[in-house]
């Protein structure tokens, strides 16, 4: 049987849905976004990609904001590559919360993709991600050179392809998460690197803590990197603060000792744990 020389094309699908979810929290990510996409603009690192997701600010950031945000990405790729290089990329990643991140088409110009990259967020980010994929050529072409079929369909709010997916998920239906994720392939028995940046803070205690509990039972080996805000300062109105809606987070939350005990005891060591398990935990500095 003769092979189709047709040149592969992406496909979507009518949707229609009513948007239920917190405007407030999807917020966060188009504050997000811009504020990296200037600090790319002023060459604080180099991301080719951004720029086809994300609108340029008229504004100038602050160098404080500039600055931390070079921290995040840089902190968390870091982390991204040592898992890979660990696992010689058999594995995959799934990004909670990923809003217009562009980490997929970065690792693929390093030749460093994990077995596939998961990307989870609302579904009407999702859908604007979806859409700037569809008509940016610099999007979609990365994408369909590793796609094994001749069309790539983007259906409702969903794409899937042999190495990259994004679904439209709330995170706290853990049992919707875990379906669309399987549809997608999901693969629980390889080693799988789940990251959160800036999103617990989001959920109650209890719907961050089931996320939590799900991500260490569904997966045979697992590592879980969480970006989150520390003793975030009670300040209705102030840009970067949780609202007043979220303000009941923060004493569950409030520091660096409560962020970990999420993590610690049944479900995920810490690194601080883990080092001293492993009898690899420096000694104390002595003044």
């Amino acid at each position: 049987m003769a092979g189709s020389l047709r040149k592969p094309t992406l496909d979507s699908c009518p949707y229609s849905s009513s948007d239920t979810d917190d405007e407030g929290v999807r917020g966060t990510c188009e504050d997000a976004s811009i504020c990296k996409r200037f600090a790319v603009s002023i060459g604080y690192w180099n991301d080719p990609y951004i720029q086809h997701l994300v609108r340029l600010s008229k504004e100038r950031k602050a160098p404080e904001i500039n600055r931390g945000y070079f921290a995040r990405v840089h902190g968390i790729s870091q982390l991204i590559k040592a898992f890979l290089q660990k696992t010689e990329c058999h594995c995959q990643i799934i990004n909670l919360g990923a809003g217009m991140d562009t980490t997929f088409w970065i690792l693929k110009d390093q030749d460093l993709l994990p077995s596939k990259y998961f990307e989870v967020d609302f579904p009407v980010i999702v859908t604007r991600k979806l859409h700037s994929i569809k008509f940016k050529p610099l999007l979609s072409k990365p994408i369909l050179e590793l796609h094994s079929e001749d069309t790539l369909q983007i259906d409702g709010y969903t794409l899937d392809s042999k190495r990259y997916a994004v679904i439209g998920a709330d995170l706290r239906d853990l049992s919707e998460l875990e379906e669309k994720l399987k549809k997608c392939n999901m693969d629980t028995q390889l080693p799988t690197l789940l990251i959160t940046e800036c999103v617990l803070v989001y959920m109650t205690p209890e719907q961050s803590a089931n996320l939590i509990k799900w991500a260490a039972s569904v997966f045979g080996t697992a590592m879980f990197i969480n970006y989150e805000q520390d003793r975030v300062p009670r300040v209705p109105g102030r840009a970067g603060a949780p609202g007043a809606a979220h303000e009941a987070l923060l004493p569950v939350l409030g520091d660096q000792r409560g962020q970990r005990a999420r993590f610690d005891g049944d479900h995920f060591l810490t690194c601080s744990r883990l080092m001293r398990s492993q009898k690899l935990q420096p000694p104390a500095f002595q003044s």
